[in-house]
């Protein structure tokens, strides 16, 4: 009999590729992957890897329900590091799965890189860590992409979001929508252009020296202002989506949108913080129209 995992599976590198100076794309395999869930479409399927620990080993954690929690109750030296990503694409051939993730190489030039973004710099064939996926059977979650009956589409985001949006509109294409589409993404520079399949009008956006989202507001033609900022818990992100509220908020009953636009922003909390404002207060969208997601702050290792 098949053993059917419930926790993390064991990811090995099969393959690195250098797409540009901010993105690596690492391909992982491995039998543990055969229990993932590999029927599409993904969208911004977010994951969670398990890095190795202070030792350079992976973490064992027993194979239950619970093993979150016993994962928690490891000794700090032994328990790894937590980061959450997007599933860039997930394929299964002749009873081989294969996962890629696209990972954003923070800081590496200034020594300020995460430890995620570290151990991808380095990654080799061969080497391992834990994934955290839907398996199959499993009710669906970790997907925010909910653009209902809307007619329009916006997808917005910096680096970090960019390999959710790529899925999304590689999603969105092979599902033959009608919907218009547009995607701004803000990028380091003209070198981090990455090659997305799709119909739907993109519009890179190069920071370059400008301060992080300025080239994104810019483009927008959106006067966001700075006004005053709520100190905010340093392990907490914003995220609001028709159907969920970090802040504890209450949504509504029925949220999908039904017409009108649908935006869909991601990327550094800060930045996602100013152009909520914009949205919601000046431009009066609804909740049910929009999902904020903060995915990284500025400055801050984030948990998880």
């Amino acid at each position: 009999m098949t053993h059917v995992f419930h926790g993390p599976v064991r990811g090995i590198v099969h393959s690195v590729h250098q797409l540009s100076p901010t993105f690596r794309r690492i391909v992982f395999t491995g039998a543990q992957l055969n229990d993932l869930a590999a029927d599409g479409p993904f969208y911004d399927q977010r994951i969670k890897i398990i890095l190795p620990n202070d030792t350079g080993q992976l973490p064992v954690i027993a194979d239950s329900t619970d093993w979150y929690q016993r994962w928690l109750q490891l000794p700090d030296a032994e328990r790894g590091t937590m980061r959450t990503y997007s599933i860039r694409d997930l394929v299964r051939a002749e009873g081989v799965t294969y996962l890629t993730v696209d990972f954003v190489l923070h800081g590496i030039d200034h020594g300020q890189t995460g430890p995620a973004s570290a151990w991808a710099a380095s990654a080799v064939p061969g080497d391992a860590l834990l994934l955290v996926a839907p398996h199959e059977g499993q009710a669906p979650s970790g997907i925010e992409f909910h653009p209902g009956g809307a007619q329009d589409i916006i997808l917005l985001g910096d680096e970090s979001a960019a390999p959710a949006i790529a899925r999304i509109l590689e999603d969105l294409k092979q599902q033959g929508t009608g919907t218009n589409v547009s995607a701004y993404i803000e990028v380091p520079s003209a070198d981090d252009q990455l090659p997305i399949d799709t119909t739907a009008h993109i519009q890179w956006l190069f920071r370059d020296d400008q301060s992080l989202g300025q080239p994104l507001v810019q483009a927008l033609g959106w006067h966001v202002q700075e006004g005053q900022e709520v100190q905010e818990d340093q392990d907490e992100l914003l995220w609001e989506t028709p159907v969920f509220s970090a802040s504890g908020e209450d949504v509504a009953a029925d949220p999908a949108p039904r017409a009108g636009t649908y935006y869909w922003i991601a990327g550094e909390s800060g930045v996602i913080k100013k152009l909520r404002r914009f949205l919601v207060n000046e431009v009066g969208v609804q909740r049910s129209q929009v999902a904020f997601m903060g995915y990284w702050r500025h400055g801050v290792a984030m948990r998880g």
